[in-house]
């Protein structure tokens, strides 16, 4: 069967790395790409990199124009998803690469995001752990799904494992995470600029303001199966000159009378049959050129004594396990095809 797709924001990364893998996809007819200062133009002027998509032109972005396909995706700034999605009852897939169904606390949405509060929708991070199981389980068959957040599905993998084993204590994580700018998206801002990154690095949403951490909260809660508010995070974000890539570097203190046969265990039963959550062999650390163009999140794990801390080092593209191939391995499951079809593990290089 061929499922006809529309993709908002198409002019954008997001939308544009969504179309890039849905291009490659046997099962997929893309039919519409739509938005909006940029309607009316074709999509190449915005995409060029995108040769067999050339020929398509930018529409409106309307529920009239997303309507009538298989699957709609949006790939839209935060808050501005709900309208089309309230508007798109009869479609049966719908796929939001934005924040507006990721959480499930409208006092957390309240508090980051604000604006109106929509459902939460299942969660696209098939691997991630939730009560005993994996979060693929809520995905097949679904017909909503909610696109994680790059830096948040980052650390949630990085860290569930622990978490849920109870080999480290979630009340002291700390994180600090190299981001490459193409997570803040494509529209003009000062301070993307190349003259403003090259050669420097920028912190930015410092001291428990960004927008990413209810949603690490939530995830690590459900894995654990503990309360929201047991999970403190110190979470720390800096813009680097590369134009994708995250490198989260976390650590939580290592809970009493674990092993470090324990700490290393609780991560290699996690992942050790996953394709695109890989933990590295001991003393090996992953760079964010390995991951590039990949839907693949590399681990390496470190177990520091000294400090009684577990620090894991994971790498991922952030637009593509981070945002579109988490969105486009979600699909997969809710179509009930295979979880790996059309996303690669292999990366780019030099």
């Amino acid at each position: 069967m061929t499922y006809t797709v529309a993709v908002s924001g198409a002019s954008g990364y997001a939308g544009g790395e969504i179309l890039r893998l849905l291009a490659a996809h046997p099962d997929i007819d893309i039919r519409t790409v739509t938005a909006h200062s940029t309607a009316g133009q074709l999509l190449a002027e915005h995409q060029p990199h995108l040769r067999s998509l050339a020929h398509l032109e930018l529409q409106p972005t309307t529920p009239e124009i997303l309507a009538g396909h298989d699957i709609v995706f949006l790939a839209l700034p935060h808050g501005q998803s709900g309208k089309y999605t309230d508007a798109l009852g009869d479609t049966p897939l719908v796929i939001d690469a934005g924040a507006d169904h990721r959480l499930t606390s409208q006092d957390a949405w309240d508090a980051f995001y604000g604006g109106h509060f929509h459902e939460p929708w299942a969660y696209g991070v098939p691997e991630l752990l939730v009560n005993g199981g994996k979060q693929r389980d809520s995905l097949r068959g679904a017909t909503r799904i909610a696109a994680p957040g790059c830096n948040a599905s980052t650390v949630s993998l990085s860290l569930a494992p622990g978490v849920a084993a109870g080999v480290i204590d979630p009340s002291d994580i700390v994180t600090m995470l190299a981001v490459g700018p193409s997570g803040a998206g494509k529209s003009l801002k000062p301070h993307l600029l190349g003259s403003e990154l090259l050669g420097t690095a920028n912190p930015y949403a410092v001291g428990g303001t960004h927008r990413h951490i209810p949603e690490i909260r939530q995830a690590l809660a459900a894995a654990g199966g503990v309360p929201a508010d047991g999970i403190r995070i110190s979470f720390t974000p800096v813009l680097v000159p590369m134009a994708r890539g995250i490198l989260a570097t976390s650590t939580a203190p290592i809970a009493e009378g674990i092993t470090d046969a324990q700490i290393r265990d609780a991560w290699q039963s996690a992942y050790g049959d996953e394709k695109f959550v890989q933990l590295l062999p001991e003393g090996s650390y992953p760079r964010t050129a390995d991951v590039l163009g990949a839907n693949t999140a590399l681990l390496g794990l470190a177990i520091d004594r000294e400090a009684n801390r577990v620090t894991v080092v994971t790498a991922v593209d952030n637009l593509v396990k981070g945002t579109a191939g988490a969105a486009i391995q979600s699909m997969n499951l809710a179509l009930g095809l295979p979880e790996d079809r059309a996303l690669t593990v292999n990366g780019v290089a030099p």
